[in-house]
């Protein structure tokens, strides 16, 4: 892992016609949002940060940032969305007003420039993968589980559909989160809640046995130069009738679909807590230590490890992605985090 060498926020309102719109006249217009997010929103957080309560920090020719602020913190999320050129300057115009914010996965170049310019700790916080669909197939050892999965679903004459969303959508995506660690409430902020008012470039894949729907996985698309170069997996959801395997069945029929469209990559997202073994420059030793805990002690709040097993199953480019702060145990921060999550 040497390679990976780390030395006027604006509240949005739902409008009449569902669209997020700006409370402050100085800040960008949604149409002006949507501008540079398909220009510049190449992260796989890109499209997630455009989810309701979020803040936007805008600048004029550079980009905006996405975050979140509870109790005098602000929690930044994914990389700032601009060219790579205006990134020294939107940072600076965000730091001196937010002289002390948290940045929660963000790509090793950001991490960087962040560390560079405040001296804070880059700590990894996780690991994202990407695939490279123009070789990728269904071969190899490690991707038997996969094979299993979709073999299976053949002999049980389950299919997968691409459409829209309907009541069985929101019927079973209840019944799922019935079973959830977090019963109670929708994780969100490090994962989009399912309800979006914006949508467009969405992609929603459903599998279903006989009428009977068993699972789907909603598409959010990552953009470069105003086009689409991959999808994330944001949001899925599993019948108990058939929970085993139908993530895979459905990441296969979708990634075979998008490499028919020439789409060049997909990103399988964060795998949080999924840390390396060596520390790498920049950490906080003592959060390192806090995650490892976390890991080992508190998978029962969230399924860590297992997220980490099923995406190490496709066999992508794994890179490492950092949370930044100011703190050598940044305690509030993370409890701030965890409160927007809805973890706690």
């Amino acid at each position: 892992m040497g390679a990976f060498n780390i030395d006027a926020g604006l509240e949005l309102r739902r409008t009449p016609s569902g669209v997020w719109a700006s409370d402050e006249a100085k800040g960008f217009t949604f149409s002006e949002r949507i501008h540079y997010l398909k220009a510049f929103g190449g992260h796989a957080m890109s499209f997630s940060a455009l989810q309701p309560k979020m803040r936007y920090f805008d600048l004029e020719g550079a980009g905006y940032i996405a975050y979140r602020k509870k109790w005098g913190t602000a929690v930044c999320l994914g990389d700032p969305v601009c060219a790579s050129g205006e990134l020294d300057r939107l940072l600076d115009a965000f730091l001196k007003k937010y002289p002390n914010p948290v940045f929660i996965q963000v790509s090793p170049a950001v991490a960087g420039q962040l560390r560079k310019k405040t001296g804070f700790y880059a700590t990894c916080f996780g690991k994202e993968t990407v695939i490279d669909l123009s070789d990728w197939t269904l071969s190899g050892k490690k991707k038997q589980v996969i094979r299993t999965a979709v073999n299976r679903a053949a002999k049980q004459g389950i299919v997968v559909t691409e459409g829209r969303e309907d009541a069985s959508c929101r019927a079973l995506s209840q019944s799922w989160l019935e079973t959830r660690r977090c019963k109670s409430r929708e994780i969100i902020f490090l994962i989009r809640p399912m309800e979006m008012a914006y949508t467009e470039g969405m992609r929603r894949f459903f599998a279903y046995r006989g009428d009977e729907l068993i699972g789907f996985i909603f598409f959010d698309p990552v953009y470069e130069n105003n086009r689409v170069i991959s999808y994330v997996p944001n949001v899925s959801r599993a019948s108990e009738t058939f929970p085993q395997g139908v993530f895979y069945l459905l990441m296969v029929k979708a990634m075979q679909q998008f490499k028919k469209e020439g789409i060049p990559f997909i990103h399988l997202g964060l795998s949080p807590l999924a840390l390396y073994d060596a520390p790498m420059e920049g950490e906080s030793t003592a959060l390192r230590r806090m995650l490892k805990f976390t890991l080992r002690r508190l998978n029962f709040l969230y399924n860590f490890k297992g997220i980490d097993f099923t995406k190490s199953r496709f066999r992508g480019t794994e890179e490492p992605t950092f949370a930044v702060h100011n703190s050598r145990v940044p305690i509030k921060g993370f409890v701030t985090m965890f409160h927007l999550c809805n973890l706690i």
